[in-house]
């Protein structure tokens, strides 16, 4: 019977998802807010049905409790993040604000399924998180020398970077986070955002070339500290967020070639210096031929992948555990053997959907320092959820960055 509740819940979950999707790029038909607040509502309305239904079939399988109180608590925490935002910033693009929430419920689904002990960390960082985001903005908008603290962004980014440096611990083979009561943080999560802010601040003064070297000495030091630290997909993050901010800003062709091909000569360096570096383009060339050892990860991830097909095995029809690091990295993985890769494929979109509506901001923002934050982060997201996405399928190589919010 359990079995039998998991098969058919699995193609509502789908359905319930496909729904969702279409409505994120449904509500570009509109160019105002209030004519896109009936399909805001409909994706509230199916993300707490999907959420509902996943937790229903999650409290069958365990028989516990405490899942039931899990989910309650997301609800209220879900459903108040949906309102103060409507409250607090009553202009504030409300796609992605409920694809942050969807997102999140995808998070809280799996990690559950995985390990209920990561799944509650998980949520005390969200809500810990939330209380900290949600009053930002606001503050941003009334502390006018908000954007004139464009040397502190650096300074900060640069100390949270060398202390992780120095005293974090090994991750891997690379450091990248510590852990503070039983909690680990990743400070490269963090500095992301104020380093573009820094970029931002610099490069909306000017873009002559004195500007622009200062600039890329302050972003190589961020970029050099990562790369010591051999957290390399932070530092490939951190590389494209300035190139293609310093192109953007500049509107220089050659700056972008020349990003390009420093990309490319610092690709060979990597490959030469690093072991592990190596190991990883061993494991993605072929992976099968070294099943045992290097190609172990990404050969569970295309194994369970495989397996999922279109519409998934079911929650707890799988065996998504026997991916190394599958609360983490390849929790996309998971996703696609027990959710389908049609869930998979409507979770990509949705980032994508967050990405496009991203860009359509920043083109809409004409305060430069602002435009260009905007654009920034959304370069951070989409291209993070690229080497995630692309890590685990064997597009590219593993880079060892997580999936946002995920």
């Amino acid at each position: 019977m359990i079995g039998f509740i998991s098969q058919v819940s699995k193609y509502i979950i789908v359905l319930l998802m496909a729904i969702y999707t279409f409505q994120c790029f449904y509500v570009f038909r509109h160019a105002s807010e209030e004519k896109r607040k009936g399909t805001y509502i409909l994706q509230n309305i199916f993300m707490f049905l999907l959420l509902f239904l996943a937790f229903a079939v999650i409290c069958v399988h365990t028989q516990e409790r405490e899942i039931l109180i899990f989910f309650g608590a997301q609800q209220i925490i879900l459903l108040a993040i949906l309102v103060l935002y409507r409250i607090i910033y009553p202009l504030a693009n409300r796609l992605i604000v409920n694809n942050m929430c969807m997102l999140l419920s995808i998070s809280f689904i799996m990690l559950t399924r995985l390990s209920f002990e990561r799944s509650v960390k998980q949520f005390k960082i969200v809500i810990l998180s939330v209380m900290l985001t949600i009053f930002i903005p606001f503050f941003i908008s009334r502390w006018k020398w908000f954007k004139k603290l464009t040397w502190v962004y650096g300074g900060l980014g640069i100390a949270a970077l060398g202390v992780v440096m120095f005293l974090g611990s090994i991750t891997n083979g690379s450091k990248l986070s510590y852990t503070i009561a039983g909690y680990t943080f990743q400070p490269s999560e963090f500095v992301k955002i104020i380093f573009v802010f820094f970029v931002a601040g610099m490069l909306s003064k000017s873009t002559e070339l004195l500007q622009v070297l200062l600039v890329s000495i302050v972003a190589s030091i961020h970029i050099i500290i990562l790369v010591l630290s051999k957290d390399l997909g932070s530092a490939l993050i951190f590389s494209v967020t300035y190139i293609m901010m310093l192109y953007v800003a500049s509107r220089n062709f050659f700056y972008l070639l020349g990003g390009l091909a420093a990309g490319v000569g610092a690709s060979v360096l990597g490959y030469s210096l690093f072991a592990h570096v190596r190991t990883r383009i061993i494991a993605w060339k072929d992976p099968f031929s070294v099943i045992e050892n290097q190609g172990y990860q990404i050969t569970q991830s295309l194994f369970a992948i495989g397996t999922g097909g279109w519409f998934g095995m079911g929650l707890y029809e799988g065996a998504p555990n026997k991916i190394p690091v599958v609360e983490a990295d390849f929790i996309f993985s998971a996703i696609s053997e027990e959710l389908g890769c049609f869930f998979s494929l409507c979770l990509i979109l949705i980032c994508i959907s967050c990405f496009v509506m991203f860009m359509n901001i920043a083109m809409q923002i004409r305060n430069r320092f602002y435009q260009l934050v905007a654009l920034g982060l959304g370069i951070v997201y989409g291209f993070q959820v690229f080497l995630t996405i692309g890590g685990v399928i064997k597009f590219i190589p593993l880079t060892g960055v997580t999936l946002p919010l995920v």
